[in-house]
């Protein structure tokens, strides 16, 4: 959902460490992704054990509609830029028009793995909360409406029967594939454009992804930037549970 009640000062001092972190040599050497369109930004922002900064708490119209799971881990940085998605050398060519034909639509948690990338579940989120940070259109989040209810009947499937300590080590490619053309056939797709002082909570299983960088689009010089929290739960059956 989306609500205006974000504390600025809490979205400013983000801000400015969202910059600092996307300007920073290190970070950009191991973040940035398709010819430096894209700044990843995994737990690149130094936030506190609640999600505030500099000891001025995080709070917003999620609060009591998901868990509360402390201590929360640095957050996220995304940062798209002018051109996005462009192609970067080791990924294929069917890889990329996915990522421009699809806004590279996944389920976070399920890592690709190995040269031929298999599918397991090895980060059990417990949800996906967003903070824009600055006032852009340029390469929305796209979310399928509803399509968690269909992922979450196809793992239901893939686990069925086996332990939950086992199921990282169950490969769900084919299934996790299948159900996302499902989800592309069946599910409405929304481009939330999203400006600070806004939220929005995604389900743990939501389909989604980027929509590629459209000439025309409003955008600040330092690029798109949203800020994600998405902390994992302890125990895996709480992943797969019917909420």
């Amino acid at each position: 959902g989306l609500e205006q009640r974000m504390p600025q000062n809490v979205i400013a001092r983000a801000k400015r460490r969202a910059l600092a972190a996307s300007r920073d040599d290190a970070l950009r050497s191991t973040w940035l992704r398709h010819q430096n369109t894209w700044f990843v930004g995994v737990d690149a922002l130094s936030n506190d054990p609640d999600g505030g900064i500099d000891g001025v708490p995080l709070d917003g119209p999620w609060e009591g509609m998901i868990p509360a799971i402390r201590p929360l881990h640095a957050a996220q940085i995304s940062v798209t830029y002018p051109g996005y998605p462009k192609q970067d050398a080791a990924e294929s060519d069917a890889a990329h028009a996915y990522r421009v034909k699809r806004d590279a639509a996944h389920v976070d948690g399920l890592r690709a793995e190995g040269a031929t990338k298999r599918r397991f579940l090895k980060e059990p989120h417990a949800w996906i909360l967003g903070l824009p940070l600055n006032d852009a259109t340029a390469s929305p989040l796209v979310v399928w409406q509803g399509s968690h209810e269909i992922m979450r009947d196809a793992f239901m499937t893939a686990f069925a029967a086996m332990p939950p300590q086992a199921w990282s080590e169950i490969d769900v490619t084919e299934i996790y594939q299948d159900a996302r053309a499902e989800v592309f056939e069946m599910c409405h797709r929304v481009e939330l454009r999203l400006q600070p002082g806004q939220s929005v909570v995604l389900h743990r299983m939501s389909l989604h992804g980027v929509a590629p960088w459209k000439a025309g689009e409003k955008c600040p010089e330092e690029g798109r930037m949203i800020a994600y929290f998405r902390p994992e739960y302890s125990d895996m059956r709480d992943w797969l549970r019917d909420d």
